[in-house]
């Protein structure tokens, strides 16, 4: 297993990152699968896949790079620079194509475990990776990144309100499959077979995304380490929880049956403004009305207070599918 050395100072001081780049290369891996782990994902492939072949069949160069930096244990290390705390797109992937032709070279041989095909012995292939990133980001993430940054944003309120509760095992052993919590300052990274890294002293970021089953690690020897994991699949799946039975429309109103949809899990009043994009005085107006009627609960975790659906909250909920279950018949 792959695991680091993380003392308790650089673990007090690792932060949680959103960073546009990471989002769209974990995009670039879902329609390199072309397979979704949601309704919300199939639908964004069935919208963005077909271009983004026709893309890649523009030259013969670019898909090849493709599939041998997204190796079957290793990702080229240029494809995936650690993020940087309030970093634009343009900035991050500015980094990639800054990166030396013959560093390039060098990932590509340790993505592949094997020779670099005589079709990539070029010089430009940090500019052909920014190049086709620079395509995912405007062409998919861009047009809905408001929505997945708050997406984003929820994920990383409910991993610090986590935090706050239960402490950095907790959190961390729920991060991403195969990432827990060892004990003695270790910190398992994933079950792959590579040395131990002595990280301590050095900067620890978390960066969620929004598509699911992806997640890597990456760093800057000696300088910042990062962890990318796929954010909870609660708020992940922006076909699921988001969107409320349109039964309850009318009977709570439309924002209102939404509040209620997304408390399958425990949110507080901030990430429930992140991932509605409706302001704090709404929603909290919302709660009330739902605590009144009995329909959610709300409790303490550490600092935060958070909401969740009671049992009549779900029984108005699921009714609707039931309903449809058995036929529509009353």
């Amino acid at each position: 297993m792959g695991w680091w050395q993380v003392n308790a100072d650089t673990l007090a001081g690792s932060r949680f990152v959103v960073s546009p780049l990471a989002e769209t290369f974990a995009s670039l891996k879902r329609l390199h699968a072309g397979t979704g782990a949601h309704p919300g994902e199939h639908a964004w492939l069935a919208d963005h896949l077909p271009a983004y072949r026709a893309e890649l069949a523009r030259d013969p160069v670019t898909p090849l790079l493709v599939r041998a930096g997204l190796g079957e244990e290793w990702i080229a290390d240029f494809l995936t620079p650690t993020p940087r705390e309030g970093e634009t797109f343009a900035q991050e992937v500015a980094r990639v194509r800054a990166v030396d032709p013959a560093a390039a070279r060098a990932h590509l041989v340790l993505s592949l475990r094997g020779p670099l095909p005589a079709a990539l012995d070029r010089d430009d292939l940090p500019g052909r990776a920014a190049d086709l990133l620079t395509y995912v980001w405007e062409e998919t993430v861009r047009p809905d990144w408001e929505r997945r940054r708050r997406v984003l944003e929820a994920d990383v309120l409910a991993r610090t309100a986590q935090l706050g509760q239960s402490g950095w095992a907790a959190v961390l052993d729920a991060l991403r499959p195969g990432m827990r919590w060892l004990g003695e300052n270790r910190l398992q990274v994933n079950l792959h077979e590579y040395p131990p890294r002595e990280i301590s002293g050095a900067r620890l970021v978390f960066v969620p995304v929004t598509p699911q089953r992806v997640g890597w690690v990456a760093w800057e020897e000696g300088e910042r380490y990062a962890v990318v994991y796929p954010c909870s699949g609660v708020l992940a799946d922006g076909g699921g929880p988001a969107a409320a039975p349109a039964a309850l429309g009318p009977l709570l109103g439309t924002a209102r049956a939404r509040v209620l949809a997304l408390l399958d899990s425990p949110m507080s009043t901030t990430q429930l403004c992140a991932v509605t994009g409706r302001p704090l005085g709404s929603v909290g107006r919302h709660l009330k009305v739902l605590l009144d009627a009995g329909l959610v609960r709300r409790g303490r975790a550490g600092r935060s207070v958070l909401y969740t659906r009671t049992a009549a909250g779900e029984v108005l909920v699921r009714a609707p599918e039931r309903r449809e279950a058995d036929g529509g018949e009353g």
